[in-house]
């Protein structure tokens, strides 16, 4: 076993493969690191934080499964498992067909403008709205490269596709989302790119 501080320098792989071990401390690090940005995914997929919390563990136990045969090399953990949540949400999405009106949480804001804080959550309110009725493969090639950030390869990787497909999907989404929003755009202080 390894002192907590020295194993939160490790890996991921690293980390797995000492779970695989029976490592505790390992697992620990590592749940600690992924389960937020897990959370985050399935929440942005699924928009409910009971579901999100439900893949959230999901995602996790298939990682710990996996932990034995892992091959390091072959994929990234991080990569893995954004696949598995992607897999997960989509199949709770098309179990349930419904979108969830749960707010996503304020965080504080210091800010005096009560107008201007409005506005982002009406915005804010109207994108979850947007994504919402894209397509299952539209809405996670959004959310993955423009709300958690990833790369296109890494998209790609993670759907199972090739990066021009990525893009294509980025880009129907993208028009898709802009249609939706159009009729809104004065109402939520949007401007006109042209």
């Amino acid at each position: 076993m390894m002192a907590l501080d020295a194993s939160q320098n490790l890996e991921d792989a690293e980390l797995l493969a000492r779970f695989a071990k029976g490592d505790r401390t390992a697992a620990q690090v590592l749940t600690a690191r992924l389960a937020p940005l897990v959370f985050a995914q399935a929440f942005r997929m699924l928009g409910d934080r009971a579901e999100a919390e439900d893949v959230t563990q999901d995602s996790l136990l298939r990682l710990w499964h996996a932990a034995p045969d892992w091959q390091p090399g072959q994929a990234k953990v991080t990569t893995w498992l954004y696949r598995v949540t992607s897999n997960l949400c989509i199949d709770r999405m098309r179990k349930s067909k419904r979108h969830s009106g749960e707010e996503v949480p304020d965080m504080p804001d210091e800010r005096p403008d009560m107008e201007r804080r409005l506005q982002d959550r009406a915005r804010a309110q109207a994108l979850r709205a947007a994504l919402g009725d894209l397509p299952d493969r539209q809405k996670l090639a959004m959310v993955l490269r423009h709300l958690e950030g990833l790369s296109n390869p890494d998209v790609a990787q993670i759907m199972q596709i090739s990066v021009e497909a990525v893009e294509s999907l980025m880009s129907r989404g993208k028009r898709s989302l802009a249609h939706a929003l159009a009729p809104q755009k004065k109402a939520l202080g949007l401007k006109d790119d042209g």
